[in-house]
């Protein structure tokens, strides 16, 4: 079993930036993705950057590109989410979430067995 605790959100003008972490502990051995997902009230939870256990492949969404950046710590099993120019419409809960994955780079939250609590960021 994998837990997930993720931290650093709040509120924040628009234009500001934030650094998400999660934090991962128990059997990492059993994952090689996590990824950042994000739900708006309302909506549906949709997939916002994965990063594969090596660190080096990454992806971020489309709708966050050049904005939006995912990296890792492997010795402190820390994944972090640099978020920046932040927009209204960034506000949301922003869940960790992991997984063993055939395919590193999908964004279905279906694929991923493992979550954190989420952590909340206000854009206004």
């Amino acid at each position: 079993h994998v837990q997930l605790v993720e931290s650093g959100g709040g509120s924040v003008q628009a234009g500001g930036a934030l650094r998400l972490s999660c934090r991962a502990s128990g059997n990492t051995d059993s994952i090689n993705t996590m990824a950042w997902f994000h739900q708006a009230p309302g909506k549906e939870r949709e997939g916002v950057a994965p990063i594969f256990r090596d660190g080096f492949d990454t992806y971020v969404a489309d709708s966050v590109q050049g904005r939006f950046t995912v990296s890792q710590d492997k010795v402190k099993r820390m994944v972090y989410l640099q978020l920046g120019s932040l927009k209204p419409e960034d506000t949301a809960m922003y869940y960790c979430a992991a997984g063993w994955l055939s395919d590193w780079m999908t964004l279905s939250p279906e694929r991923y067995t493992y979550w954190g609590q989420g952590t909340q960021v206000t854009v206004s």
